[in-house]
């Protein structure tokens, strides 16, 4: 098309594979209308003849022939490869602190050649890449090459390889400065994830950026080491894109969190620094208040729950401690709720802190009619294998109609939990799982309105198999000890059925009924459910699934309840939507019912 650039149509005969692939990789940017005739021909030799060069064929024979279009549109390209050069000698060698630090040994330890294979020039650059990445990663400012060649020896059909990196002395952290908090500065230093002193490593910088993100309390989060007064050791994002070479942007495989990229102008001015005084890089962190108000309004569709409005109003912070208020509305037409927290922090933010809720709640669904009302307050703990550990007190007043029958109660009872959620690639996971297990107690010693014991358990997975291949599951147990069962409220009673539970069942359908055919709610809980999905194409999946289970008031009853069916999953820009057809194979009165809803699995 006029004013397009048209790439040349390019055939290949003699040789094929990776080396094929670089020559056409290298002719692409040739533009047949901006050259003469001549002009493409020299172009293509110089250009095929460099491409070779990287996978050591130094004195290929080429023949070309162009079409007789003007300008051309076809070459065809007849190559003999003749003599591959082979590799005739390693060096490479280590000297300074880097020569005791294994992650250097293991780089060049991973060189995929050795003496006898033909050459490629690409592991070479990638181990010179790697070294300097290392070096700047891992605190060796002064860090040079002393020794570093590429000796190629056509007419020997041989080459020799040497690399030899000084590192000079390992930097260690300096003294941290922090700017701009609102948050007392002691909280945050409690955080940090390095010692002053210790060596320096530029991941540990790139985990405490992300810790200080966690917390919601800043806007924008900058920590840098201070080399020399207007140049910074990490380029800024924005100029990423119009670095060059291979120094532009540096492999970080070997650095345990996401590294910026590095400036190789901060790192000579580093060096020039480091001569002056003693290996110590003092850290600079500048942080900007997060808005002290922020809200959210979210709109969706579920069939267990029809339409429903979502309106969130969170304050991340509000007073110098770090402590945060959030509000949430929900409403849909079976339940509307009306909840709030209140977090406190302690010395380890992110792991250890106090919580304390309220909310109310209304419900109008199936055979239940609920108004509650809760209290709560509570200490949570993560732990390093990221098991969250809380242990709470809540009081709920409770004004209920269930099957038919009326009741109020006011109960308080302390509990425990453990939860763990793991994913990865979060919209719609690849890999994740999810555990949970709690244990409530409540008693009429304490002046609580009903005698039970409950526990709560549910595990969830998902696994891929390759590319296309996606299987998802999941079980769900639950249980209530108790002498006077209508006593408990809905709020505690087990219901089982609908989008997330049992499909082909409605919402919350499925429990015992008393006389009057009426839900009761259940004793026991169990469900399961398994999943495989299949791409189609792109974002769109194809899924067959079978659910089961039910809520009961004894164990092993004699028939759980089964759906299974069919569903189309879209990964939207919003989020996962799912759309389900199931059908329920113990519903005499349902052939089928359709579930929708939007969001992951968990």
């Amino acid at each position: 098309m006029p004013g397009w650039a048209v790439a040349l149509d390019v055939r290949i005969d003699g040789i094929d594979g990776d080396v094929a692939d670089n020559i056409r990789h290298y002719l692409d940017g040739l533009d047949p209308e901006q050259l003469s005739r001549a002009r493409v021909e020299g172009e293509t030799q110089r250009l095929a003849r460099e491409a070779m060069r990287v996978y050591g064929y130094y004195a290929p024979d080429i023949q070309l022939r162009l079409d007789d279009q003007d300008p051309p549109r076809h070459i065809d390209l007849t190559i003999a490869a003749g003599p591959r050069v082979t590799i005739e000698r390693l060096s490479f060698t280590l000297n300074g602190d880097a020569r005791d630090d294994p992650p250097f040994q293991d780089a060049i330890d991973d060189f995929s050649l050795a003496v006898g294979d033909p050459l490629v020039h690409a592991p070479y650059d990638r181990l010179r890449a790697r070294l300097a990445n290392l070096a700047l990663e891992r605190g060796y400012f002064d860090w040079r090459f002393t020794d570093r060649r590429l000796e190629v020896r056509p007419f020997a059909e041989s080459a020799r390889l040497y690399l030899a990196l000084d590192s000079g002395p390992r930097y260690r952290f300096g003294d941290v400065t922090l700017s701009g908090s609102h948050i007392e500065h002691q909280r945050l230093r409690n955080m940090l994830t390095f010692t002053p002193g210790a060596p320096y490593l530029a991941g540990e910088l790139a985990h405490y950026n992300q810790q200080l993100g966690q917390t919601g309390w800043f806007g924008s989060i900058s920590v840098r080491p201070r080399l020399i007064e207007g140049e910074p050791l990490f380029l800024d994002t924005a100029l990423a894109d119009d670095a060059n070479g291979w120094w532009g942007e540096l492999d970080a495989s070997s650095v345990q969190a996401d590294t910026p990229n590095v400036q190789m102008a901060a790192v000579d001015a580093a060096a020039a620094v480091a001569r002056r005084g003693p290996p110590e890089v003092p850290i600079d962190v500048t942080l900007t208040p997060a808005d002290r108000h922020q809200f959210e309004v979210g709109v969706g569709y579920a069939t267990d729950v029809g339409p429903r409005l979502r309106f969130s109003w969170e304050q991340p912070w509000i007073n110098r401690y770090g402590h945060g208020l959030d509000h949430d509305l929900f409403l849909s037409a079976p339940e509307q709720r009306f909840a709030g927290v209140y977090n406190m922090p302690l010395d380890d933010p992110l792991r250890d802190s106090y919580r304390f809720q309220y909310g109310f709640r209304h419900r109008d669904n199936q055979d239940t009619r609920s108004l509650e009302a809760t209290v709560e307050g509570g200490r949570r703990w993560e732990f390093e294998n990221r098991w969250v550990q809380t242990i709470y007190v809540r009081t709920t007043f409770e004004d209920f109609t269930q099957g038919g029958d009326d009741e109020q109660v006011v109960i308080l009872y302390p509990g425990i939990s453990w939860s763990r959620t793991r994913t990865r690639n979060p919209t719609f996971p690849t890999w994740g799982d999810r555990q949970r297990l709690s244990f409530e107690i409540s008693d009429g010693l304490w002046g609580s309105g009903a005698d039970f014991l409950r526990m709560t358990g549910e595990t969830q997975w998902i696994r891929m198999f390759g590319d296309n291949i996606r299987l998802v599951g999941g079980i769900g147990i639950g249980a209530i000890e108790t002498d006077d069962f209508d006593k408990i409220p809905p709020s505690l009673r087990f219901f089982a059925g609908g989008d997330r539970s049992i499909r082909g069942y409605a919402y919350e359908s499925l429990s015992p009924r008393n006389e009057e055919d009426r839900l009761t709610g259940g004793q026991q809980l169990f469900t399961a459910s398994a999943e495989l999905q299949r791409r189609v194409t792109g974002d769109w999946w194809g899924a067959a699934f079978i659910d089961t289970g039910d809520a009961f008031d004894a164990w092993g009853p004699d028939d759980l309840n089964t759906g299974a069916g069919l569903g189309v999953r879209w990964i939207s820009p919003v989020g996962p939507i799912r759309f389900d057809i199931a059908h329920p194979f113990d519903d005499e009165d349902n052939a089928w019912r359709i579930h929708f809803a939007i969001g992951p699995e968990f």
